[in-house]
């Protein structure tokens, strides 16, 4: 049972000019979005007034390139790096969370570590690092591979990844730095820590040439929902985002990640599991409902069939747009999301082109439209249900989305005891609620004294 007084936690995907394919085209949005830092200023601010726990950013390194026709009718081509972004916005907040994807298929641990632990410095301890394992193969061209590596092999790699990053964040204790101008001694050597790392894919001495962070070390969100993505994250993750298309798939997928948490040796208090929420919000019914409508009349057919095969892993061009979704074995791209699309199609008995419509908003996860109160209605079931522990909200067209939810349906969460009226701590840890991690050195030679 949630407990009484227990508030959920809100991050804001944003993906340049909104989470809508078309978003680009609607007559208050600004198309070049992806690359307009004064944009970005004004979105993340919008947020962090609404006093969201943290801002997202999606990334690939690389353009999907399945279908050039629609890559070149959509906006998804051209965006910031991410963690250049976050250092830049950093500068310009004060207390919401910047998280940011890196993929641990086409990077090398030490390089993640350092940017990310620099960035929680940047921002005061506000730094987090969307691990993910690149679903898109067109990256691997851009690497020097002829094939993508095997959804099997992208978890193993990540894994160890994983591992490396982690020690290396705790290469320094927390009292390490003296900085002592009298005495010479600028930091206590006997504090710093060599990893030393030999394993199967890497091999990383360390130290990290960064100190511990302020937050111990930056927040690990992942966002696989298949049986490797799940065993990741309980080993590891702080907030898993995942795709939840019905609340009885939540409250399943909730109670069998916590319970895989619990088994890894872990507090299922210490990671919170967030599904995507792509709201569109209305003073009235109707009034969300003709916002939605004029989004939806911009989608492109090219646009939504090159959306559907990319998430799918499948090419669909042969397939009768407005024949049913095909039962698609399994790809070597995102099997989660595949069942995701799998699963809607089937239940509501979606064609093609349904389908493509369906998901040109919100990639696969919910959809809610109507007034701050039906919002509300819903994040508050999935919430007092343990489908959620908070949301991770996707506007459709930005800012004007964003602003709407913050503008309506805050207030009405605020109103209910749901989420917070003010910032409780100035890091994106105590945000969430989640503790102190300890330096595995410190403990050790704590747990040796006693």
């Amino acid at each position: 049972m949630r407990k009484a007084g227990a508030q959920m936690k809100l991050g804001a995907f944003l993906t340049a000019t909104g989470q809508h394919i078309a978003a680009w085209r609607h007559r208050e949005v600004k198309a070049d979005g992806g690359v307009n830092l004064k944009e970005y200023v004004e979105i993340v601010r919008i947020a962090e007034r609404g006093k969201f726990d943290m801002m997202f950013l999606a990334d690939n390194a690389g353009i999907w390139d399945r279908e050039l026709e629609s890559d070149g009718r959509s906006s998804r081509a051209a965006y910031f790096e991410p963690i250049t972004l976050l250092s830049a916005l950093a500068a310009v907040t004060e207390r919401i969370g910047l998280v940011a994807t890196a993929t641990t298929t086409f990077n090398e641990p030490y390089n993640v570590a350092r940017k990310y632990a620099s960035l929680d410095h940047l921002s005061g301890g506000r730094a987090g690092w969307n691990l993910v394992t690149s679903a898109n193969e067109a990256e691997a061209y851009n690497f020097g591979f002829d094939v993508h590596l095997a959804h099997a092999d992208r978890y193993a790699r990540a894994r160890e990844f994983a591992e490396i990053v982690l020690g290396l964040w705790d290469s320094w204790e927390d009292d390490a730095f003296l900085r002592d101008k009298e005495s010479g001694r600028f930091f206590d050597p006997a504090k710093l820590h060599m990893l030393d790392h030999k394993g199967e894919r890497f091999s990383v001495r360390g130290p990290l040439n960064v100190p511990r962070t302020p937050q111990g070390r930056p927040i690990l969100v992942q966002a696989g929902s298949s049986e490797a993505g799940m065993d990741l994250a309980a080993w590891c993750a702080d907030v898993v985002f995942t795709a939840q298309p019905a609340l009885a798939d939540g409250v399943a997928f909730y109670k069998e990640l916590k319970t895989r948490v619990a088994r890894a040796g872990r507090s299922p208090d210490d990671l919170k599991i967030m599904p995507g929420l792509s709201p569109v919000v209305g003073r009235t019914r109707e009034e969300a409902q003709a916002k939605f409508q004029e989004l939806q009349e911009l989608i492109d057919p090219v646009v939504g069939l090159g959306l559907l095969s990319s998430m799918a892993g499948y090419d669909l061009s042969g397939y009768p747009v407005d024949g049913p979704f095909p039962d698609l074995p399994d790809s070597n791209t995102g099997k989660g999301r595949l069942k995701v699309l799998k699963d809607t199609a089937h239940r509501e008995n979606l064609t093609i082109r349904q389908l493509y419509m369906r998901i040109a908003g919100t990639r696969g996860h919910n959809l809610v439209i109507g007034t701050a109160a039906d919002i509300a209605d819903q994040m508050e079931e999935w919430f007092t249900s343990e489908a959620a522990d908070g949301f991770n909200i996707m506007p459709q067209a930005l800012p004007a989305s964003l602003s709407d939810f913050v503008e309506l349906v805050i207030p009405e969460l605020q109103r209910r005891g749901l989420f917070r009226t003010e910032y409780e701590g100035r890091t994106l840890r105590e945000h969430l609620g989640l503790s102190w991690p300890a330096n595995r050195y410190a403990a050790a030679r704590a747990a040796a004294a006693e």
